[in-house]
């Protein structure tokens, strides 16, 4: 029984010797602000096809409303 109880103490007392030697570890946190510029809201934001699309649809309506003059209004 002596063995027993003298066997747990020196395991508790190992126990917490190892434990509380331990060092902890303080962990830095840096926050850093990021600026953002605005761009021009829509041209900028659309890409080449996009804005090539537009140049073309802009002279088929072109072509589209010669061709209406060419015929005349029904009205």
């Amino acid at each position: 029984m002596k063995r027993v109880i003298l066997l747990s103490a020196l395991f508790l007392f190992t126990a917490t010797s190892l434990i509380s030697c331990r060092e902890t570890t303080e962990k830095e946190t840096v926050i850093r602000e990021v600026k953002v510029e605005k761009t021009a809201p829509a041209e900028e934001k659309k890409g080449v096809l996009e804005r090539t699309a537009e140049k073309v649809d802009a002279e088929v309506n072109k072509e589209i409303d010669k061709e209406i003059d060419k015929i005349g209004d029904d009205n």
